[in-house]
């Protein structure tokens, strides 16, 4: 119980106090609602290279939506493309994971405070809220980076 109260305070704290908030200048724009909850985000992402060199968000919606594009920001940021898809791709298998994943050692180490979110896995409707974000930047990368650059990364182009 102790462990879920501490990822309830990481959560909380990235609510409260958000890294990447306000719109920034970027190479490509998207904006992502859920329409199951209302929850919404507009996200930008800026690239140097093959560098997350920025992601910037503004949005509305829960405290687990919001945290989220917070922990993304902090997470991705000057990451390669190749590492930050990584870390996507870990916090993708963890929110669909039904909360069958315990988050070991080395997981926490690839997703620092995003293993704050390994409860909300259990919750179906939360895990949109959680995920928000995270398929937005996909997204804006795919946009920011070509059909090239990104088949080049091994992902698939997502088609709405």
């Amino acid at each position: 119980m102790q462990l879920e109260s501490m990822y309830q305070d990481v959560i909380l704290d990235h609510y409260k106090h958000p890294h990447g908030r306000g719109l920034r200048s970027g190479d490509a724009e998207v904006h992502h609602v859920n329409p199951t909850c209302g929850d919404e985000i507009t996200l930008r992402v800026r690239y140097e290279g093959g560098t997350v060199a920025d992601v910037s968000y503004e949005g509305q919606g829960c405290s687990i939506s919001q945290a989220s594009a917070s922990v993304l920001n902090e997470l991705l940021v000057g990451k390669d493309l190749g590492e930050a898809l990584g870390i996507q791709a870990t916090f993708l298998e963890l929110m669909q994971s039904k909360g069958r994943i315990t988050p070991d050692e080395q997981m926490e180490e690839v997703l620092e405070d995003a293993v704050a979110f390994a409860g909300v896995s259990k919750y179906p409707a939360r895990v949109k809220c959680a995920l928000l974000s995270w398929m937005a930047w996909k997204d804006a990368t795919a946009k920011a980076l070509g059909e090239a650059a990104w088949e080049a990364a091994g992902q698939e182009r997502r088609t709405a």
